[in-house]
């Protein structure tokens, strides 16, 4: 392409030549290639994407324009991970003690790890990342007698569980005698005393007595994690869940303090990431229509326009809302009997039947609506998922499509929920690289036909629904590479994906499923999520080509070397022409 699809009226800021551009946009029709490799350079002025073309764009610049010889790299939009915990991902990195598995092979080497830990100022050893799939069972028992001088609670990888040796039970007021509150499980011995194993919605009982993690240790971790995102070619991001029921999600850490600290950091023009907040009422399990309309009232979905903050730039997007936990906790609520258990799980909402359930989810959804907020309906099971369709259609006619409601994971029975969500405006944000990490413990849990059929992304962008993939982390990695490999593969950590796979789709599909598709998730898609002219610049660069399809393992060998937020450069790798 010689010509650029849009002079600019002003002389650039910055022109990158020499590579390929890639839209972001979801490829259509046989001849994908094209419509996104069809041009090699692109400008930059007052923030906004003012050409895209051919290398002649270099004769545009002015003086003061900055010129980026690509040498053979790619310019992507800006990485938008719909669904990253910003807080709890900062706290895990940078906060808390590790025992994944990068650090601990086995419980004996988690238990040396937390005995050789220093105790913080606050009393509490904090640890994170722990998962039952790596490190085999026993758990409970080894933290059991773990550190009796300090109580230890240790949160394990998918936020769905935790282990709290004596101390912590003792100082949390868990006994025999502590009834299992709503949506959730304390497992206990023969006797009836705790193992220390909390699942879901009795984490609350724990993290409700640990102490706030203090404010500065708290700015500090986000900063560093915002750098890695943008490091990783990050822009945008969904942090679903801050407010008052953090403590039923991950550490806790969630709090309404920290919903307020990154309106400070916005304010203070700290924030150079876009995010869009989904504020939390409930955590994993019990969360309530009581709960969530005295959140509403709250003014906390105010939090951002009172300060007059960009919402382009910080906004409280809706509410998050679990409505099952998940299928190795025993907690997804599915048609079939699954797992060791043989169980069918549940809902985790407020009451004593499944239709007293549904009914009480119903009454939250309309809530969230009416309130003019975005529902993220997490739901892993697929009487869960359906549910929750169902519900979100029964909604008024014409305003919940204004909403953008949308499933959290998601799974299926059949196609035709999905055809439902795309006419409903429904949207879909789920997760590859759990499914490919965890894949081999799910697929024992839930049967070879149901995990074949988990994450049917072919069945979604082919019935049209509004699909997003996102890392869910700290669950996973934020490294939006390994969640396209994923989605290309779909392999597990013990099988190769399988050629024939139906559910498979291309690496460009991925990609604008982690661009341009999350950006509809935003209300965002007019201003963001495509390299075109008149969208905001917000970019990251590849330092080689996009691999072909048949070899995307290579994209795992290209680094970001650039990433720009609306034209400002916030990450450059030193040596990187100037």
């Amino acid at each position: 392409m010689s010509t650029p699809w849009e002079a600019p009226s002003q002389t650039p800021d910055l022109v990158l030549f020499g590579g390929t551009v890639l839209t972001g946009e979801l490829p259509a029709g046989p001849d994908r290639a094209a419509q996104v490799h069809g041009a090699s350079a692109l400008a930059i002025t007052g923030g906004v994407v003012t050409a895209v073309g051919g290398d002649g764009l270099r004769h545009l610049a002015g003086p003061a324009t900055r010129l980026v010889d690509l040498r053979g790299g790619t310019v992507l939009p800006g990485i938008n991970d719909a669904h990253l915990h910003l807080v709890g991902t900062a706290m895990t990195l940078f906060g808390h003690v590790k025992i994944g598995a990068a650090a601990a092979a086995n419980w004996d080497q988690v238990v040396g790890i937390l005995g050789n830990s220093p105790v913080p100022p606050d009393g509490w050893i904090r640890a994170h990342g722990w998962d039952s799939a790596t490190l085999g069972p026993g758990g409970a028992q080894a933290l059991a007698q773990c550190r009796q001088d300090v109580p230890v609670v240790a949160f394990d990888q998918t936020g769905h569980q935790l282990l709290a040796n004596a101390a912590a039970l003792r100082r949390a007021g868990i006994t025999d005698a502590t009834h299992d509150p709503d949506g959730g499980v304390i497992e206990r011995h023969a006797d009836g005393s705790p193992t220390g194993l909390l699942q879901d919605g009795a984490a609350v009982l724990m993290n409700s007595v640990l102490p706030d993690v203090p404010r500065t240790v708290l700015h500090s971790a986000l900063l560093k994690t915002q750098a890695l995102l943008h490091a990783r070619g990050i822009t945008s991001l969904t942090e679903p869940g801050l407010g008052p029921g953090s403590p039923g999600l991950f550490d806790g850490s969630g709090t309404t303090g920290a919903l307020e600290l990154l309106g400070d950091m916005a304010a203070a023009d700290e924030l150079s990431l876009r995010v869009a907040v989904l504020m939390l009422f409930a955590g994993t399990g019990g969360v309530s229509a009581a709960a969530v309309r005295r959140g509403l009232s709250s003014g906390l979905a105010g939090t951002y326009l009172s300060r007059g903050i960009d919402p382009r730039r910080l906004a409280v997007a809706g509410v998050k809302v679990f409505s099952d936990g998940i299928p190795r906790s025993n907690t997804a609520w599915m048609h079939e009997p699954y797992g060791a258990k043989c169980t069918h799980g549940h809902l985790v909402v407020a009451g004593d039947t499944d239709e007293e359930r549904v009914a009480e989810l119903g009454r939250i959804l309309a809530l969230i609506d009416d309130a003019g907020l975005q529902a993220g309906i997490h739901a892993t099971g697929d009487a869960a998922t359906e549910t929750a369709v169902e519900l979100l259609s029964g909604l008024a006619p014409g305003r919940g499509p204004e909403r953008r409601h949308y499933i959290i994971h998601g799974a299926f029975s059949g196609n035709e929920t999905l055809h439902t969500m795309a006419r409903r405006g429904i949207g879909y944000s789920t997760n590859p690289l759990i499914r490919a990490t965890a894949g081999d413990l799910m697929r024992g849990v839930m049967g070879e036909e149901r995990f074949a059929r988990h994450q049917p992304l072919r069945s979604a962008l082919s019935a049209g629904a509004a699909v997003n993939l996102a890392s869910d982390s700290p669950v996973t990695s934020t490294d939006w590479r390994r969640t396209i490999i994923a989605a290309v593969r779909r392999a597990t950590p013990s099988r190769a994906g399988a050629a024939n796979d139906p559910e498979r789709i291309t690496s460009l599909e991925a990609l604008a499923a982690m661009t341009s598709l999350p950006a509809w998730q935003d209300h965002a898609e007019t201003y963001k999520g495509t390299l075109r002219p008149g969208m905001v610049a917000d970019l990251c660069v590849l330092d080689g080509p996009w691999p072909d399809e048949n070899r995307i393992e290579e994209l795992m060998e290209r680094q970001v070397v650039l990433t720009a937020v609306g034209g400002q450069i916030v990450h450059d790798l030193s040596g990187w022409p100037a």
